[in-house]
């Protein structure tokens, strides 16, 4: 079983930061049926940051001081919602990542359940509501179920992938309650919610990159 070090971490954020800069444009098309049309460049913005704020630490770092770091530069990059929803969820996994410069892989899936827990309790949202809970949700359950049945570290993490793909799927049959989109009411109805989307394609990426490492 590979470790994730803090080598891995600054990898995954330096690819979170690539894959969402290329979904710019389409998630900001997504949020202009339902919203301002600017989500994509508040994600690519903040990701970009939290990925730059981890490569400029000192080379003695932990886990805990890049997930710190990332929350920092994500949230002075971003005003919108998604700044203080995803500073928190790196924090909440800051304290479970805690100062070790390495982790065993197989508490990964637990680092998303951490995020999970902070964007639910700082976001107040619940599942149904169209928000990016409804891809958190159900992957940190994912997550949960499969660290608790002892699954291999690939096995959980194709869950957690295919339970967030399946949660933004989910928002485009909800009406918004929460957040800008709540205004159209009924009109939201039909159209996924780009905030979910968002967080399919960071779930992925990690799915995908802590997947891999446990094959290898």
């Amino acid at each position: 079983m590979r470790a994730l070090t803090t080598a891995h971490m600054a990898q995954l954020f330096r690819e979170l930061a690539s894959t969402i800069a290329a979904s710019r444009d389409e998630l900001c098309r997504l949020d202009g049926v339902i919203g301002d049309a600017d989500h994509g460049i508040a994600m690519e913005q903040g990701f970009a940051a939290a990925s730059k704020a981890i490569d400029a630490l000192a080379a003695e770092i932990t886990l805990a001081d890049q997930l710190n770091a990332a929350a920092k530069g994500f949230l002075n990059a971003v005003g919108a919602s998604s700044g203080p929803l995803y500073a928190t969820a790196f924090m909440r996994a800051a304290k479970t990542a805690g100062a070790r410069t390495e982790m065993p892989l197989n508490e990964a899936p637990g680092l998303i359940v951490a995020m999970a827990e902070g964007i639910r309790s700082r976001g107040k949202a619940e599942v149904g509501e169209k928000t990016m809970v409804d891809v958190w949700t159900p992957a940190s359950v994912a997550a949960e179920r499969g660290m608790a049945d002892q699954l291999p570290i690939a096995e959980i993490m194709a869950r957690i992938r295919e339970a967030a793909m399946s949660g933004a799927e989910s928002t485009k049959s909800m009406i918004a309650t929460k957040g800008r989109s709540a205004r159209l009411g009924e009109r939201s109805l039909g159209h996924v919610d780009p905030g979910a989307v968002s967080a399919a394609m960071v779930l992925d990426v990690m799915a995908e990159e802590w997947g891999r490492d446990g094959t290898n």
